[in-house]
């Protein structure tokens, strides 16, 4: 058993009280059984609110929200159920967010998520350095194997699209033009080396001016979760991608690209990280909040990321040629 996180994996440490955009605020907490079960069973004054607020839904036991908070968030911006019986008692959710964990079986990839403001900050701020990896014994791989190789080697090359000395429209091409070579070989065809030059050439024959705000457009017909996203939505800033694209790519690579071997389709993952480096450098603001923002509002919601890897291929905003087009055209 492999593990593996990125170097500023346990740099991470939770500001609480300081935190702009609390993890406490408008989601509903999924429960575990085993914390369901301890905390209906709680004695005293915290576990009758706790019974009030637990709820079943689809088999599943959620705290319920009110006025926009977790009824365990107190004044102070501390929880309740921390501070009365200590981290240990927290459900398994709120004691590992904002940590990832994608396990293969005989790997397991570990990180951060971008939905919470300070792992954000730390995720956009960190320079590109090898993962720390541990080995353990046991573990059997739960994946087809042949796939799951390519998609290793592919995901090295796509990473290293991203330090190329390039404007960021142009890595952003390049990276799309390089998961359609990378879906081909996921398909059974031949490794190809990926020669950037070579790539770029005669795209301006291909390329259709793109619709930024039919791209907008398409977030906008998801379900949003805050007023705050709703509102950068309805009033896209700037036209210009920042070089805060290339660490936000890397985390988007890091975390999506080996999904792909649940379904094969590893293109549409590579439109939707593409397309989300669009929309967070266009939206303009504070590049760091706007990512953070972006991640609570949809990699948080699963119901929204399905709806973009569908519409990478149905949407005619996203089309190959369109996508090349606003990438080219917009200033780096």
């Amino acid at each position: 058993m492999i593990i593996t996180k990125p170097a500023y994996f346990d740099s991470f440490r939770c500001i609480a009280a300081a935190c702009p955009d609390s993890c406490c605020k408008e989601w509903d907490v999924q429960v575990d059984e085993g914390s369901a079960a301890y905390y209906r069973a709680l004695p005293g004054p915290l576990g009758d609110r706790l019974r009030q607020v637990l709820r079943s839904e689809d088999g599943e036991t959620v705290m319920t929200i009110v006025d926009g908070r977790c009824p365990m968030w107190r004044s102070d911006g501390l929880c309740r159920i921390q501070a009365e019986l200590g981290e240990g008692a927290l459900c398994h959710t709120c004691r590992e967010f904002p940590r990832l964990t994608h396990d293969y079986g005989d790997f397991i990839e570990r990180g951060l998520e971008l939905s919470c403001p300070e792992a954000a900050r730390i995720i956009l701020s960190a320079l590109p350095m090898p993962p720390v990896v541990e080995e353990l014994p046991g573990g059997e791989g739960e994946y087809d194997g042949e796939a799951m190789a390519v998609l290793k080697a592919t995901r090295e090359t796509a990473l290293g699209i991203l330090a190329e000395n390039r404007p960021m429209g142009q890595v952003l091409a390049l990276l799309l033009l390089f998961g359609c070579q990378a879906q081909s070989e996921l398909d059974g065809g031949e490794p190809q080396p990926f020669d950037p030059e070579t790539a770029l050439e005669g795209l301006e024959d291909f390329v259709k001016p793109g619709d930024l705000s039919a791209v907008v457009e398409i977030f906008n017909s998801l379900e949003i979760l805050t007023p705050q996203w709703q509102q950068r939505l309805y009033a896209p800033a700037s036209g210009e991608l920042s070089q805060l694209c290339r660490p936000l790519a890397r985390y988007l690579i890091e975390r999506y690209w080996l999904q792909a071997v649940s379904d094969y389709d590893l293109y549409c993952r590579v439109k939707f990280i593409v397309v989300s480096c669009l929309l967070v450098s266009t939206l303009g603001g504070d590049f760091v909040s706007t990512a953070q923002l972006y991640s609570k509002e949809i990699e948080n919601n699963t119901d929204n990321v399905e709806a973009l890897l569908d519409a990478a291929y149905t949407h005619p905003a996203l089309t190959d040629d369109k996508l090349l087009g606003l990438l080219l055209q917009i200033r780096s």
